[in-house]
């Protein structure tokens, strides 16, 4: 049986390895933390397995080691999780705090998603399938999280911010996950 996931007081999650992110800071006093976001992401894009969304996510991306970089590495993004495709969950910032994940985003009439979320990026593509490791964690996170906090959502980066993201995408799989969540 897999070790439990959880998350203590100050919103840190056991299991997952802790990298600090510079790209966060504090929630609106009183605002409760109740959607969970799931976001994808590969740097560069479609390439697996490397370190380059840590660099993105701690402003160390170097922008002449790829030409997408350059567009991208003055960007000050992060994300609370980031789950590999084998599985391995990294937490970038405290689950108490705010990530800068969502960017101009709204739901249910209530904007600045950043401010009640969690963002959860997942190492992929919207194209190809998420991997099964993936789910698991993802599910056992939720879990975690629906323990520590209020959570009534979870939604996609697409559903909060339409016209402009697309993630996680058509190769994501919401039934299997809401399934796997359910257990």
């Amino acid at each position: 049986m897999a070790a439990r996931l959880a998350l203590d007081a100050n919103g840190i999650a056991t299991l997952a390895r802790q990298i600090r992110s510079p790209n966060a800071d504090a929630r609106p006093p009183g605002v409760a933390v109740d959607m969970i976001v799931v976001h994808n992401i590969s740097l560069p894009p479609g390439v697996f397995g490397t370190d380059d969304v840590v660099r993105l996510f701690t402003n160390t991306l170097d922008p002449a080691a790829h030409p997408y970089f350059a567009g991208i590495a003055h960007l000050r993004v992060s994300s609370h999780f980031f789950i590999r495709r084998d599985g391995e969950l990294l937490q970038f910032v405290s689950a108490n705090d705010r990530a800068w994940h969502a960017g101009v985003s709204a739901w249910k009439g209530r904007e600045r998603c950043n401010d009640f979320s969690v963002g959860i990026e997942l190492e992929g593509t919207d194209d190809l399938p998420y991997a099964t490791a993936q789910y698991s964690v993802l599910a056992r996170l939720i879990r975690a999280l629906r323990h520590r906090y209020p959570i009534v959502d979870i939604v996609g980066h697409s559903d909060i911010a339409p016209d402009r993201k697309t993630d996680p995408g058509p190769a994501f799989d919401w039934p299997r996950l809401r399934r796997l969540v359910a257990r």
